[in-house]
């Protein structure tokens, strides 16, 4: 199954795993790429040294084109943007902001530019200031969000803009892929799947979750404060929802939330911590390794396209 995306960014399927905070690391991220997919390492907040060590670890552990993600909300958005071309970083995905600044020396380094858009006059803009690909998140993602579907957003983008369109948002198996493949798009990208997969290092408290979980197990807070979330609804959503309805203050909401996922992620804290996952999660009913949950997806799509 190959598309352009499989051309520009070397890689065998088209395949992209999400830049999840605190979960796509370098173990996640190079099992992805080993797998035929593009791995990334998600920059988060984290510090310059943090990320060059997960860069350098990744390289260790794959000869194949992997990526990181930069959120550019970050501290250090501006020292990451050039550490990613200190290390010859293939691909940089981007999020919560927009990269225009750095496009050019990211463009000098050969480095292989996708943004995540949610609205047809952002990705109209990055491809005008020379982004590769760009990648259309629909609100079904797991983490933040924007108001569209992916069904609704990904043929919109598709049709405003000349490059190639990767669709995110309720991808969780070859049907998902199929489908926004016939919505135009040349590659899906995948969240919420590969964090149940073997390889990733979130803890087996918040992979049950995610296997238990059903359809309506989601929701979405933050949306009094212009960044709205999806996470599974657990004691944390709960509290945060009453305090939205109650007309709470900004810092009283991010005092609730502060740690939040990587307590979830690490410490297994599935009550109060955000188990950030997308719709998709319900139908999401097994552990497997990155390889064989691309490979099963593929195969699917391949079936449906035939």
């Amino acid at each position: 199954m190959k598309s352009s995306i499989c051309e520009l960014l070397g890689i065998k399927y088209p395949v992209i795993q999400g830049g999840m905070a605190w979960v796509a690391e370098h173990h996640l991220a190079s099992a992805v790429s080993n797998g035929g997919g593009l791995g990334i390492i998600a920059a988060g907040n984290a510090p310059v040294s943090v990320v060059r060590s997960e860069i350098r670890k990744a390289k260790e552990l794959t000869k194949n084109p992997f990526g990181v993600n930069i959120m550019l909300l970050s501290p250090y958005a501006k020292d990451i943007a050039k550490l990613v071309v200190e290390e010859e970083v293939k691909v940089v995905t981007t999020g919560a902001g927009n990269p225009e600044k750095y496009i050019s020396m990211w463009k000098e380094a050969g480095i292989k530019i996708i943004p995540v858009v949610a609205s047809v006059a952002l990705a109209r803009r990055m491809e005008k200031y020379g982004a590769d690909a760009v990648i259309a998140e629909g609100c079904e993602s797991g983490g933040h969000i924007g108001e569209l579907t992916t069904m609704a957003l990904v043929p919109q983008i598709v049709d405003a803009v000349n490059i190639p369109v990767i669709a995110a948002g309720g991808i969780g198996d070859g049907r998902g892929l199929a489908a926004v493949f016939a919505l135009g798009a040349k590659a899906g990208q995948i969240g919420t799947r590969f964090v149940v997969s073997s390889e990733s290092i979130v803890h087996e408290n918040y992979k049950k979750k995610i296997i238990e979980s059903k359809d309506i197990d989601s929701t979405v807070t933050g949306r009094s404060t212009g960044h709205p979330v999806r996470s599974l609804r657990n004691n944390m959503t709960r509290e945060y929802l009453k305090l939205e309805k109650s007309g709470s203050s900004f810092e009283e909401l991010e005092l609730l939330t502060l740690g939040s996922l990587k307590n979830a992620v690490i410490d297994g804290d599935v009550v109060n911590g955000s188990l950030m996952a997308g719709q998709i999660a319900g139908l999401i009913d097994k552990q497997q390794s990155c390889k064989e949950i691309i490979e099963e997806i593929i195969e699917k799509a391949n079936t449906i396209l035939k």
